[in-house]
């Protein structure tokens, strides 16, 4: 069975974006809100799931788990999104405008996934 190109497109998203959890840290412990213990474990725990996850997406037989497994993760990071928005360390010094719209396009890519959940 011939897997959709924009599966294909997901899975390598997430799995270069696990990747770079691995290769910046101090990028995602800088959004890790402080309210969070261990922040070194979480950005190992979401850059491995993320792999993980990626690369389960493009087995068919386990490409709907996976999908619902990227939702889990994109809900258990959206904090990290709030905090960017919030503190203006975490936020790079990109702007409000640009770190707002962060939250709506975690629905976005929640939605995508979701796609893939049947």
């Amino acid at each position: 069975m011939n897997l959709p190109w924009h599966l294909y497109l997901m899975a390598l998203l997430y799995i270069a974006a696990g990747i770079n959890h691995f290769r910046s840290p101090g990028m995602y412990l800088k959004i890790i809100p402080p309210y969070f213990s261990n922040p070194k474990l979480l950005n190992i725990l979401s850059g491995t799931a993320e792999i993980i996850l990626g690369f389960l997406l493009i087995l068919p037989v386990l490409s709907h788990f996976a999908a619902w497994g990227i939702i889990a993760l994109l809900i258990a990071v959206f904090p990290a999104n709030l905090f960017m928005y919030q503190n203006k360390k975490a936020g790079f010094g990109l702007p409000k405008w640009i770190l707002l719209l962060r939250m709506p396009l975690q629905l976005l890519l929640i939605l995508w996934a979701y796609q893939y959940t049947f």
